[in-house]
This record gives C-alpha cells, structure tokens and sequence, in this order.
C-alpha cells in the first residue's frame, strides 16, 4: 500500500454562472520515503492538490487515501488531528510568530497535540539541532536571515516527527546560495531521516533535487518522471 494514494481527484470552483476544474480527474500514488516535486505554471492545478494533500481542501469528487485513512470521510476535528500527526507543513513566507523566539515557534505543533512542557523544549531543541540552529533558539524571527527563519519552519515541520513535509514554494523568497542550503536540509531530511518530502516549485533547478517530478498542466497530470537520484 502507498503512503499517499490520489483517485480521480476533481475539483470544480463555482463562480456566479461560470465553474474552473481546478483538477480534472487526477491519480497519483506516493510510496514512503519518495521525494517528489510538483511542478506547472500558475492555474496548472498543482497549489489545489497540494492543499488536497495537506488537508486543507477537499474534491469535488474522488479518493484520498493517506497511510491507509479515507481522508475524505474525516470531520473537522479528525482533520486537524491528521495534520498534527502525519503532515509537516513548510510555505514561501515562513508562516512565523513574529514576537516569538525560534524555540517557542517550533513548540507550537507540540502544543496542539498536548506534549508536557519539558518534552516539548527537548523535542524543539533536537528539532533546531538538526537544521544547524540550536545556537539561534532564543531569537526572534527578525534577528534571523530568511534562510534561518526557512530551516526553523522546517524545525517546527519535523517537530512531531511527522512522515510527510509538504513544502509550497520554500525557496521562493530566498536567494540562490540560501536556496540551495535549504533544499540540502530537505535532501538530508529524506535520505537520512527517511522523510517522504513533497515538494510545490515552478524553478526547475530546485526541482532536480528531488527523485520524482511531476508536472501539472490546466488541472491534469501530464508528466511523471521517475529520476536517477537527486542533485547535491
């Protein structure tokens, strides 16, 4: 069984008269430990199934099996409790409290899923020493460089020990050299750690490091390539 399987997804937004199949009949399995990019210009479909994928949106029609679970048979609270369990989330703006230390924006997660206090500053830490930034704890977002804040979202991402990181556009505000450290945390993330990483970019040279890219065109999958290995 995939970790991820999509069947004939389609998702329809109504406006007034008019309706957009955002996705037109899309399936796509995803094994445990792949690292996948999601390519496709702007309207291609690609941000709607990862919000699909995230929980965040559900089809107009279709199946989504997630380690087994229908998730679209999931109420609201169950939702949420397979976001915290399953799902680590990564996005272009960091999505950061900005009067909160690093320490404390990576405890967030483990808030939410009831961790004690002393577990959760343990866990944090561990999570910061990973992405190289145990010494930038006590920081506030704005005393950090983006590719700092970036590898703290990731730190919060991996916090629970989540199977999955969704990253939408995680490079987009971030300039080569800081593009290309981030993207080798998520390369070590999933050789190392055996995190399945799914990855939403319109940069092709981000895209060559994952080991699967597929492309989305007018809401339809219309490439899957399976690659050698990704580039470091």
């Amino acid at each position: 069984m995939s970790l991820i399987e999509i069947k004939n997804l389609i998702k329809i937004y109504e406006t007034g008269e008019s309706s957009f199949r955002a996705l037109d009949d899309v399936s796509l399995n995803i094994d445990k430990g792949e690292f996948v990019a999601i390519m496709g210009a702007s309207g291609s479909g690609k941000s709607t199934f990862m919000n699909t994928l995230g929980c965040l949106d559900k089809p107009t029609s279709g199946s989504y099996f997630l380690d087994g679970i229908d998730v679209l048979n999931l109420n609201a609270d169950e939702l949420s409790e397979i976001r915290n369990l399953k799902l680590g989330f990564v996005f272009q703006g960091f999505n950061l409290i900005p009067r909160t230390s690093a320490i404390e924006n990576v405890e967030m997660p483990m808030i939410y899923k009831g961790i004690a206090a002393q577990e959760r500053l343990e866990k944090a830490r561990n999570a910061l020493k990973i992405v190289g930034l145990e010494h930038r704890e006590h920081h506030l977002p704005n005393q950090m460089s983006g590719g700092q804040q970036q590898r703290v979202a990731i730190a919060r991402a991996i916090v629970n020990d989540a199977p999955i990181i969704l990253a939408d556009e995680p490079t987009g505000n971030l300039d080569t050299k800081t593009s290309i450290e981030v993207m080798e945390f998520f390369v070590k993330l999933n050789e190392k750690n055996g995190k399945t990483i799914i990855l939403v970019t319109h940069e092709p040279d981000i895209a060559e490091y994952s080991k699967r890219i597929v492309r989305f065109k007018d809401g339809k999958i219309i490439s899957d390539e399976l690659k050698s290995g990704a580039r470091v």
